[in-house]
């Protein structure tokens, strides 16, 4: 069974740790699974006055791309103890209709990664709660977290094996969730 992943990082960097993550783990995965890590850079401000029929159309993208994923693969840096704002604002888009969203019943492996040592820890529980509220399905599973990222991605690549491994371990309960 091939796999279509969605990959979402939370960071517009263009040296982005987290993206870096994505893209190693992209290069990394077997042939029979894909993912497209996607940029979050031209989503608008969330504004119910603007959703509906007439969303815009990095957000009617976005929403149809999700929907037609397997799942999803959600890496968010830490600012100021939590989830970034770019992500939040992207799953507020992704979360309406509430009640037949793209994001309902989606498999979604989260993960996170700081330079600190915790590795983004209080994010990950911001996410997972707004995935929680989005009645996504989380993959449950050891919290993938990326404590001293700085030290771990090189010339924009994951380079610390353990990291990459888990992650992977990570992928293959994810396709577990979607089959």
């Amino acid at each position: 069974m091939s796999l279509s992943l969605i990959g979402l990082s939370g960071s517009l960097r263009r040296q982005s740790y987290s993206t870096a993550v994505l893209h190693s783990l992209r290069d990394s995965l077997p042939g029979d699974v894909r993912l497209d890590v996607r940029s979050l850079e031209d989503i608008p401000l969330f504004n119910d006055d603007l959703d509906g029929e007439a969303a815009p159309a990095p957000v009617a993208t976005l929403r149809r791309d999700v929907a037609a994923a397997d799942g999803l693969v959600v890496i968010s840096p830490e600012y100021n103890h939590g989830m970034s704002g770019v992500l939040k604002n992207a799953l507020d888009w992704l979360s309406r209709p509430g009640s037949a969203s793209c994001l309902r019943d989606k498999p979604v492996l989260t993960l996170t990664a700081s330079p600190s040592a915790l590795g983004g820890v209080r994010a990950q529980q911001q996410l997972n709660e707004t995935f929680i509220a989005t009645c996504s399905r989380l993959v449950i599973r050891r919290q993938i977290v990326i404590g001293m990222v700085a030290e771990k991605v090189v010339d924009g690549r994951l380079c610390h094996e353990p990291t990459l491994g888990f992650i992977l371990d990570g992928v293959r309960d994810l396709r577990d969730a979607c089959g």
